[in-house]
This record gives structure tokens, sequence and C-alpha cells, in this order.
């Protein structure tokens, strides 16, 4: 289900709170690899206290430096400088962004069940009452997209063509596809909408 949407972007990372979670990041893949720090040091050639200085959020590592280490890790360079923003994983049913400011004027529901639209999934809690019918703005763009319905009789129509839909059928296809939703049943929908990338 498409949408128009913006993250706020948050404060600049401290560079003293991005070393302590690189830190912290390296610590725990190379623990759980079974490695210690005098292994990881002969593997990457990066000495002891080097590394041992890194994983306590001191120092400021060249970028070799660190392709050195994700190298004798068998892992992605950025994998290393993934940090996290703050946000928590989990979104309260309570708490969950509505996505379309018309949802009142339409009836139908559209919110985002992850914690934010920065990341490579956008999934979205869906509730289309009877006679919900979006061919009046038809979607196109990047991406993919993938529906479960969960309640009622879901028309998905794809380039003209409609698939009809009920509890427990998805669907899959290429958000390149023009593409609407109508509910011409007689009870509300119910669905869960995953999109890749976010649609903002």
């Amino acid at each position: 289900m498409d949408h128009v949407d913006l993250d706020a972007a948050g404060p600049p990372m401290a560079a003293g709170q991005l070393m302590e979670q690189i830190g912290s990041r390296l610590r725990a893949i190379r623990e759980q690899q079974g490695r210690t720090i005098k292994e990881l040091a002969e593997l990457s050639d990066v000495s002891v206290g080097h590394i041992s200085m890194l994983e306590r959020g001191k120092g400021n590592p060249s970028f070799n430096t660190l392709v050195q280490i994700a190298h004798a890790l068998d892992v992605p360079f950025a994998r290393l400088l993934y940090t996290t923003d703050g946000t928590s994983p989990v979104v309260r049913a309570g708490a969950r962004r509505d996505l379309d400011p018309h949802n009142g004027s339409s009836g139908a529901m559209h919110q985002l069940l992850t914690p934010s639209l920065k990341h490579a999934l956008e999934v979205v809690w869906v509730e289309e009452p009877p006679g919900y019918n979006s061919e009046a703005t038809p979607f196109q763009h990047a991406g993919e997209e993938f529906g479960l319905i969960l309640e009622g009789q879901h028309t998905v129509w794809l380039d003209g063509v409609p698939y009809e839909l009920e509890p427990g059928d998805s669907i899959t296809y290429a958000s390149t596809t023009p593409h609407w939703y109508s509910n011409r049943g007689d009870t509300t929908v119910k669905a869960i909408w995953v999109i890749t990338p976010p649609t903002f």
C-alpha cells in the first residue's frame, strides 16, 4: 500500500558514541566466531593492542584497518559500521504511525508496522472498508510488494487485471506495474503488506 511519508533525520551521532558502537559490534562478531583477539590480530595483520582499543571504543581506526578486520572476520565491511539509531525495534499496536493523511475520508487505515522507513522493508497494516477503491490514484514505483490477506475479500489490480484474494491468499508483484486496490466485498479487509524498498 503506497503513500508519501518522510522520516525526519535524527541528531548526528558523536564520534565517541560511534566508536563505542563499532567496538561493541566488533567484539560481538569476534566472540560469536569463537576467536580470541590474538587470533584476529594474526588474521588481520592488525596489532593485538589496536584491536583491544577498538573493542573498548578507543582510538580512531583508518578505513584500511577496518577493512582488514572485516576481511579477517569474513563479514561485509558495512557490518562493522552498522549502528542502531536509538529507535526501538518494537512497534506497539497503539503506537503505529498512520501513513495516509486521508485515511479518515476513505475509511481506510494504513499503519506502519516497522519502526521507520530508513531500512530495506516497509511493512504495513491495512484495513479497507467495503467499497474502498484506489483506482483513481494508481501506484507505480521501483521495487517489489507482497500482500497477505487476513480477513475479507480484497481485489488487487495489476495493470488493469483484477486478482481476487481471500483470507490466507497472498500476492507478490513488481511495483513498476501500475497497481491499485479495491474491496468489492461486504466486510472490512484486513491485510499485511510488505514493500521493498520503502516508498517515500
